[in-house]
């Protein structure tokens, strides 16, 4: 098996065998951009290293050490020689983009004498020995696990000392003394020297690459991301190219569109005498591109030809890595660039518009997320305008986040499990702070760019980011931040606004952000082709416009028992249930019924005649009960009864298990006066809407949790009798369905479609009935599950294939068997869930119904396993 591949051997299509960096090294390398010269090692390699093996195999060893010599070839260098040293990175790269997760070493190859070589090579002493104490430090981290904050302290001790304010002031000399003092560091924590055999550095280097496939940070990124655990990382070794040579070198980072807006142009930052280590870490603040643009005018001509071509090339948003020696340029990257929400949605439209991407291709590049992170809440203006600014950075993600701030990814993951909403606050953040930037509102740094770890991570979680706010002095020791005349402890709440790079001191309230015109654009692409409707669960006004405004079709639930708990409603709800007789149960009943046609009123009149579910009431009646000794002695005065008689009605009620008891159909077979009121209350309405507007409604009434065909029959037979005396000789058209619920209910749908007209299945509660797992207390132990990996994922997120899918699947045949015609409809979490909408588009259902703002992501879902003409 070839574990070895030279640039100029492999494809952009290889990303699998050569990850996302090795394919587009190699790519590039084809188009004859300037790259410098290399070889990949395959994700194959990797896996096959982390199957068990302690060690390189001799035979990639082989391979390893004959394309080094076929580089000395190329660049007229030899590794380890004290002549014309050849020096190389050694740098990760997956499948999937995974900035910063895994390692990366560079200037492999330096040891005591071919530093004194690259000395004399350069005529720079200090460049040479910067490159010599830049390996060491990562060379222990990486390879030995050193805590790089030893080698950091050092740094930082020798500069006060000196005064130095920054790396570009320290001389040779200088960089001399703390090679030595790191190379100190090694046979302290060691007990043995820096290896000088370059050869046995690059061994170590490659294995330490592979293991870092498996590091917390990036198991926990991949978890984040959704990306599998066993593709693998490929690890590409390239000869160096130098940004630190000299104020006519450099090295910087840039997107061929802005990542935070899309708008069109060259965005990006780069530091002159610097490693690219230098801007990604933000251990300095870099200039913004155009800078470069007056300091080396012919390079950045040379750069923005090539990011116009990688971009045309690639028929996306590029992310070029790249390093000018002495003012000649390298790429060492391209990828397709994280960016925002917004970012996404404009690039899309503006390529169609260009003519680079059809929308089929533009429809493939939305994910479900980021429709979801385009509603982004931002700061209500009116306290906006009250809130005291304490500083501003760069607007590295937007969104808004109001939170308390803590100082290490520890301290967000304790405060978040206390329930508390964090603001993750560092000097600047690295991989090892994924974890606690996963839980954070927002993420705030003092240093870095718009192109550090920081800024490129929270936008790519969707996690509102200010980076690079120089005027806070943030110190992690102490754990508080000073700006100005301000101090902030851990614990103080601070406001963050990704979009301005405003920080604010207190909370502000927040609404949804408003994207409307990319959104609907693109929802529009989408509706186009559609072959599954997407429907809403929604009943309140606010609710139903929302869902209408995001693209829903219609309504799949409105939930009636939403519609019970008004103050004023909610007391004759206890009425009617504290009734002694059915005389009794009238009077509650009658006004019940007036507010529930204020409510269909509403509800039909939004819908204009489109699809629209109401579910009869389906929870047992003594949720609708007191709770308190306060409300039954409230009760008990409005109803003319003792507090000992109103607590032995609550008595009588009390369940076991409430969600197997007392409810729905079961509730309606002993106490039909619920749902005939209920009916008429439906029917009554839509008559009137009828007569008054210039649409037609067809009410769909559905009864909840079915699971005999008898149930469905009686019930059945006697709403149509209740119908036809509501409508004497008027027409309506309606329909009365179910909602499956039972798994013995799927097993006899065909017998329940024979009363039905519809379905919907409600996967709440058939997961909680198929599992015996209840929806509320299974919070307690989900989680180990999935880790033990006993479930791939929380069944409640993403449908259960295997078991509820089959249910599904199987009810949905024997549905058609006897009725071809029946709507049929999915419900629950996972009406709105993408993972689970690729699985339901294969059977024949008509439609998903999900909360309002899952309508987006579940629309261009089902747009994008559709068939595009």
């Amino acid at each position: 098996m070839n574990f070895v591949y030279e640039f100029s051997q492999g494809s952009k299509e290889q990303t699998a065998l050569l990850g996302g960096k090795g394919a587009n090294l190699a790519e590039m390398t084809a188009l004859g951009l300037p790259v410098p010269n290399g070889f990949t090692l395959t994700t194959e390699a990797c896996i096959d290293y982390l199957a068990g093996k302690d060690s390189l195999q001799e035979e990639l060893k082989n391979d390893i050490q004959n394309h080094i010599k076929a580089l000395e070839k190329k660049t007229n260098k030899g590794f380890g020689s004290t002549s014309q040293p050849l020096l190389v990175s050694v740098r990760s790269g997956s499948k999937f983009s995974m900035p910063g997760m895994m390692d990366t070493i560079l200037n492999l190859g330096l040891n005591d004498e071919t530093v004194k070589a690259l000395a004399d090579k350069t005529a720079n002493g200090r460049f040479a020995y910067d490159c010599y104490r830049r390996l060491l430090q990562m060379f222990g981290d990486v390879v030995c696990g050193i805590d790089k904050s030893r080698f950091e302290d050092q740094l930082t001790f020798y500069k006060n000392k000196r005064n130095y304010q920054e790396d570009t002031e320290m001389k040779e000399e200088d960089w001399h003394y703390l090679v030595d003092v790191y190379k100190g560091i090694y046979q302290e924590v060691l007990h043995r020297p820096f290896p000088q055999n370059p050869v046995e550095q690059l061994f170590q280097a490659v294995e330490a690459v592979f293991r870092s496939w498996n590091n917390k940070r990036a198991v926990t990124y991949r978890r984040l991301h959704q990306i599998p655990d066993d593709l693998g990382t490929a690890v590409n070794i390239q000869e160096m190219v130098f940004g630190n040579a000299g104020f006519e070198s450099g090295t910087g980072v840039a997107f061929t569109r802005n990542p935070s807006t899309g708008e069109k142009g060259i965005f990006g930052e780069f530091l002159l005498n610097a490693q690219g280590e230098d801007v990604v870490a933000g251990i300095r603040t870099p200039q913004p591109i155009a800078g470069l643009k007056q300091s080396m005018p012919e390079v950045y001509q040379e750069f923005e030809r090539i990011s116009s071509s990688l971009e045309a090339h690639y028929k996306d948003m590029q992310d070029i890595e790249f390093t000018i020696e002495d003012q000649r340029l390298y790429i060492l990257q391209t990828r397709n660039g994280k960016r925002t929400a917004k970012a996404s949605f404009k690039i899309c439209i503006d390529m169609v518009a260009e003519g680079i991407l059809s929308r089929k291709e533009a429809l493939q590049r939305i994910t479900p997320s980021m429709v979801t992170q385009l509603l982004h809440p931002v700061f209500d203006p009116a306290e906006l305008a009250a809130a005291v600014s304490i500083a501003k950075g760069l607007p590295a993600s937007p969104g808004a986040a109001s939170g308390a701030i803590y100082f290490t990814a520890e301290s967000a993951k304790a405060a978040t499990l206390r329930g508390e909403k964090v603001i993750l606050v560092r000097q600047e953040t690295s991989p090892e702070d994924i974890e606690g930037m996963v839980v954070s509102e927002g993420i705030v740094t003092s240093r870095g760019g718009m192109t550090s770890h920081a800024a490129v991570v929270a936008r790519g979680m969707g996690v509102c980011c200010v980076a690079g706010c120089e005027t806070l002095q943030v110190d992690e020791f102490l754990e508080q931040i000073i700006c100005g005349e301000h101090v902030f402890k851990a614990g103080d709440i601070l406001s963050v606004d990704g979009t301005t790079g405003q920080l604010y001191r207190g909370t502000i309230s927040k609404r949804e952000g408003n994207e409307q015109e990319l959104l609907q654009e693109v929802l529009g692409w989408g509706k186009e082709i559609n072959e599954l409707k997407v429907f809403a669960n929604a009943e309140t006004p606010e609710d139903i416009k929302t869902a209408l405004n995001l693209g829903a079709d219609g309504i799949g639930l409105a939930r009636t028992e939403h519609m019970f708990f008004g103050e004023e409603r909610i007391s004759e709800m206890r009425k009617m249930i504290l009734a002694k007789d059915k005389r009794g149960l009238k009077e509650p009943l009658e006004k019940l019924k007036t507010y529930q046609k204020q409510d269909f009123k509403e509800i039909f009149q939004l819908m204009e005649g489109r699809p629209c579910t109401v579910r009869l009431l389906d929870p047992p009646l003594h949720e609708f009960l007191p709770r308190t000794g306060k409300e039954i002695e409230e009760l008990a005065a409005a109803t003319g009864r003792m507090p000992a008689q109103i607590r032995k009605r609550m008595d009588e009620l009390e369940e076991q298990n409430p969600m197997l008891g007392h409810r729905g159909c079961r509730l309606a077979v002993s106490l039909p006066e619920i749902y005939e009121m209920q009916v008429k209350a439906i029917v009554e309405t839509a008559l009137a809407v009828n007569r008054e507007q210039d649409f037609t409604t067809i009410p769909e009434i559905m009864i909840p949790l079915i699971s005999t065909k008898e149930e469905m029959a009686l019930l059945r037979e006697h709403l149509d009798q209740v119908i036809q005396e509501v409508l004497n000789s008027e027409a309506l058209e309606y329909k009365i369905g179910t909602m499956i619920e039972t798994p013995r209910a799927c097993l006899i749908a065909d017998g329940i479609a024979e009363y039905a007209d519809f379905f919907s299945f409600g996967t709440n509660d058939l997961t909680q009935l198929t599992f015996g797992f209840s929806r509320d207390d299974s919070g307690k132990f989900l989680g180990e599950y999935i880790e033990q990996d006993l479930l791939k994922a929380d069944p409640f997120q993403h449908l259960d294939e295997e078991g509820v899918g089959q249910l599904i699947e199987m009810a949905v045949a024997n549905i058609h068997k006897t009725s071809k015609g029946s709507k049929i409809g999915v419900c629950g979490e996972v009406g709105g869930d993408p993972q689970s909408i690729r699985f339901l588009r294969k059977l024949p259902i008509d439609y998903v119904s999900c909360s309002p703002y899952r309508i987006p992501a579940a629309i261009l879902t089902i747009a994008q396993e559709s068939k595009f003409e």
